[in-house]
């Protein structure tokens, strides 16, 4: 095993010590390294396309700080009931249309109710049908909420941990850390894929930076996907008035998360709307190679496509194809073939010399 395939190795014990002092290191050394670790694993130039719709939007008992969802702030957003399947197909067949390769569904719910789970699960099987991977997140689940998921075949499945156990309080009281955990137990023992990140630029200390992806870089397995979030302020949220944060300490932990989870796709997510071209291409660099495409984020504003389209053209970068495969050796003898492709790279960097 090479030196960069050392460094680009699969961990599960993470210390705070170990993720403060990559967010300590000097900008360059910290970007040189993420990309080195992120060639071993991946298409530098290849960023998986994703596009959110909120099936149910508003309404939610939850008290986020961040959320203009949650019932408890007025943001004048105007709620809407369970989207009709027919709906979701239509607008899942114009994201396959722009591009993107998986749809996801998100309602504004603590959990779903039990007369909603068959029309969740319709989606699913419908989504699916057209040829596009599918993801959801619906809040809290329960075991049998999970398997009935699973068994409609949904790939994915997204639950945040927003930040550190440490600042969570901060954000959240109505849902307690451990609750956001056991669903993502229940997710991976239902046999789906784990979509879990988190927010930036609530107040946080670099500290809860380094203790969120502390937790998602060691559970049992890593998020396949997992989403970093730059806070969007909306009005009549508590943390509407939150002071910016630095766009290069954002990039930080878009690169320290690429190097904790290094097979896990990690998504530019909320925010971009605020990024210029120049902070998203500092992002693809650190080693994101997931982005949400299309208009909105469940609530708030996002890049219109076209603009996502002529940056990619910019930048030299394709949209990643979504391949199936039979069972999981067939993943691990792709990758393995891309890591010893990687070796006769001249692109390659071996970041840890």
């Amino acid at each position: 095993m090479t030196a960069a395939q050392q460094l680009a190795a699969t961990r599960h014990d993470w210390t705070r010590r170990e993720i403060l002092d990559l967010f300590a290191l000097p900008f360059n050394d910290l970007m040189f390294t993420a990309q080195g670790v992120h060639r071993v694993h991946f298409d530098a130039n290849r960023v998986q396309v994703s596009t959110l719709c909120s099936i149910k939007t508003g309404a939610c008992p939850e008290d986020c700080a961040y959320c203009p969802q949650s019932a408890r702030y007025d943001t004048g957003l105007e709620r809407e009931k369970l989207m009709q399947v027919d709906k979701v197909l239509q607008e899942a067949r114009a994201a396959k249309a722009g591009g993107a390769t998986r749809f996801c569904m998100g309602a504004a719910w603590r959990s779903p109710k039990k007369k909603d789970m068959p029309y969740v699960t319709r989606m699913v099987r419908e989504v699916k049908a057209l040829g596009m991977e599918t993801c959801m997140t619906l809040g809290m689940l329960d075991d049998d909420q999970a398997s009935a998921l699973a068994d409609a075949g949904l790939d994915y499945y997204n639950h945040n941990l927003d930040t550190s156990p440490e600042y969570y309080g901060e954000i959240i009281t109505t849902r307690t850390y451990s609750d956001r955990l056991q669903t993502l137990e229940r997710v991976r023992a239902a046999g789906m894929k784990v979509c879990a990140g988190g927010i930036v630029g609530m107040g946080e200390e670099v500290g809860d930076r380094a203790g969120l992806l502390m937790q998602l870089a060691n559970l049992p397995q890593h998020p396949e996907s997992v989403p970093i979030n730059m806070l969007v302020k909306v009005a009549g949220t508590p943390l509407q008035n939150e002071a910016d944060l630095d766009p290069l300490e954002f990039i930080r932990c878009i690169a320290v998360a690429r190097i904790t989870m290094p097979r896990s796709h990690v998504r530019l997510s909320a925010g971009r709307e605020q990024m210029s071209d120049e902070l998203q291409a500092l992002a693809f660099l650190a080693g994101a190679n997931s982005i949400f495409y299309g208009e909105k984020l469940l609530t708030t504003a996002n890049p219109q496509t076209n603009r996502d389209m002529q940056l990619f053209g910019r930048l030299g970068i394709q949209p990643e194809e979504y391949r199936q495969y039979a069972d999981e050796a067939q993943v691990e003898e792709k990758l393995s073939a891309q890591i010893a492709e990687r070796e006769y790279d001249p692109y390659f960097y071996d970041a840890a010399r």
